[in-house]
This record gives C-alpha cells, sequence and structure tokens, in this order.
C-alpha cells in the first residue's frame, strides 16, 4: 500500500468528472487501500479517487473518533437515490483544500447505492456526519467542491487564496 500525493486547489483536476468503475479487481481494491493509506496519514475522514488524480467512481471514508477501532468503508460507484427534505449544517474542511473550513447545508439523511470492494451491491441509509462525508465526496466525483456551496466571495477569495499560493510552488491553476 501506497501513500499517494494530494491533488490541491486550484489544480483543474479536481473539477473532472469521475467515471464509473466497469470492474471491481484487485487494482480497484489496491487503490481502495491505497486511498485509505493516503486519507489516514493526511489525516482526513474521507477521500475521493480524483484528489489522488485518478478519476474513478471510488471514495473510501471512515467517520470513527480518535481512540475508536478504525472503521474503513469503501464505496465504489455510489449514487445518491434519496435526500431528505430536512436540512443540517456541519462545518466542512477538504484534504484538497487545506486549512480551510466552512459551513455547509446539505440534506440531513441519504440513501446511497453503491458496490463495495467484493463489487457485491449494498444500500446505505446515513444521517449525521456519514451522510455529510458521503455528500461532500461524492460530489469530487462530480467535479464540485465544498466551497461551491459558499458565497460567491468567500468562494473567490478562497480560490485566489490557493491560486497564489500554486503559483509561488508552480503548480497549473484552474
Amino acid at each position: 500500500m501506497t501513500i499517494k500525493p494530494l491533488i490541491i486547489l486550484p489544480d483543474p483536476v479536481l473539477r473532472e468528472l469521475s467515471k464509473p468503475v466497469e470492474t471491481v479487481n484487485d487494482d480497484i481494491r489496491r487503490l481502495a487501500d491505497d486511498m485509505l493509506d493516503t486519507m489516514y496519514d493526511a489525516p482526513g475522514i474521507g477521500l475521493a479517487a480524483i484528489q489522488i488524480g485518478v478519476p474513478r467512481r471510488i471514495l473510501v471514508i471512515d467517520v470513527s473518533k480518535d481512540g475508536e477501532e478504525k472503521q474503513p468503508l469503501v464505496f465504489i460507484n455510489p449514487e445518491i437515490v434519496r435526500s431528505a427534505e430536512e436540512r443540517s449544517v456541519y462545518e466542512e474542511g477538504c484534504l484538497s483544500i487545506p486549512d480551510y473550513y466552512a459551513e455547509v447545508e446539505r440534506p440531513a439523511e441519504i440513501t446511497v447505492n453503491f458496490l463495495d470492494r467484493d463489487g457485491k451491491a449494498h444500500t446505505v441509509e446515513a444521517d449525521g456526519l456519514l451522510a455529510t462525508c458521503l455528500q461532500h465526496e461524492i460530489d469530487h466525483l462530480n467535479g464540485l467542491l465544498f466551497i461551491d456551496y459558499i458565497s460567491k466571495l468567500k468562494r473567490e477569495m478562497v480560490i485566489r487564496k490557493f491560486t497564489k499560493a500554486a503559483k509561488v510552488r508552480g503548480a497549473k491553476a484552474i
């Protein structure tokens, strides 16, 4: 297993639409394991494949609390099939937008269809932090970022800050 470098805003890769996984095989399982290692190393609670430069519809999540046993989850080709009308607000951050946090309002409960690491179909009903994390990571698969949910002024300030930092690093910009 390998820790992969994270794609950081304003890299245009983050805006790419991820393609479905055709077959769940050893390469996909290895990718999921690498994603988990990368997420834990960062540290974070969720990671989409696009965040390590792989435009495939796969994400990993672990919302266990510090001190608890790890509970890694792998979602392949996740699809939100139901969203509650009730809303909740969480302060979100992102490994691809380091050290920036903002309150985001999303549906409080969702139902997601997905394949597990063995290619078996599942449905999960999620609320709380898991629902927020799933929505955040599925957004990544669709080229969306949590800053797309904040005011235009704040979003432009964040993008300017990260674009300036990318120029200093010599990275490509959106």
